[in-house]
């Protein structure tokens, strides 16, 4: 009897284990090299639990700095690059690791500072002419150093003011990090950084800190989306990958990441190719 309930009871667990082994085959997932503002400011927090109750697809996300987002894609260790650096992305498509690029959305970088404001930027919108103010001072200021989009654009606003900079600078810290390590820098430093919005307003260590210069146009933050090319890499998974890109600039993506805010602030704003 004591034979015939163990062999019931391992034959149940077999069966269990068996299905337990099967669900866990079919569940869809996708690998998404994204960088660090979608995933510190709470974006996919937000929506990808939306995304995954519409298609069942699970979204597994590698945050990173966009040129090495990038540079997983040119591995082919994502389906799906999501980042915001569009020269650097145009050029992921002229080499062939994608064959289209979707705008998804947009918000703005701001330049940070402490509330003394030694440089004197205050107030201003040249996010050129602020900078030649931070480098005539010398006031300390943080860059992430890490070859995000971030960083990549922090580094065209210092050509565009005719400074070169380097971390043999005194005064110009790199920190090689993430958007929030390099505001937590700056914080402690009482320094001058460049921000995403988004991470911005989802920062809590603030310290000192406020926002001294926006409203540049140049300072538009363009985000971008783009499937990894299966043909070069045929493990990509093309059809859920795909699904996620045509959610997120599906009119139904498109008003999820509208309506995220932070204290009542919009973070990222819609603006998918029709």
């Amino acid at each position: 009897m004591k034979k015939l309930i163990s062999n019931l009871f391992i034959g149940a667990l077999v069966v269990i284990l068996m299905n337990s082994s099967q669900a866990f085959a079919q569940e869809k997932s996708i690998v998404v090299s994204s960088t660090t503002s979608t995933e510190q400011s709470g974006l996919f927090e937000f929506m990808l639990p939306i995304f995954k109750m519409k298609t069942g697809i699970n979204v597994k996300v590698v945050a990173v700095g966009t040129g090495q987002a990038l540079d997983i894609g040119r591995r082919g260790d994502a389906d799906v690059v999501f980042v915001h650096d569009k020269p650097a992305e145009e050029k992921f498509v002229e080499e062939g690791f994608a064959t289209k690029r979707n705008e998804v959305m947009y918000n703005d970088f701001v330049l940070i500072g402490p509330k003394s404001d030694p440089a004197k930027i205050g107030g201003g919108k040249d996010i050129q002419a602020a900078l030649q103010k931070i480098s005539v001072a010398q006031t300390p200021f943080v860059s992430r150093g890490d070859k995000s989009g971030t960083h990549a654009a922090e580094l065209r606003y210092w050509k565009g003011a005719g400074i070169t900079v380097s971390p043999s600078q005194t005064w110009y810290k790199e920190t090689g990090s993430g958007m929030g390590p390099a505001l937590n820098t700056a914080s402690a430093m009482n320094g001058y950084i460049l921000a995403d919005r988004a991470t911005w307003l989802s920062f809590k260590n603030r310290g000192d800190l406020a926002i001294l210069v926006q409203g540049d146009p140049k300072l538009f933050n363009q985000y971008g989306v783009m499937l990894v090319n299966p043909a070069k890499f045929p493990h990509v998974k093309k059809a859920e990958g795909q699904a996620f890109i045509d959610w997120l600039v599906s009119k139904n993506g498109q008003d999820v990441i509208a309506s995220y805010q932070i204290g009542g602030e919009q973070l990222f704003f819609p603006n998918a190719k029709k």
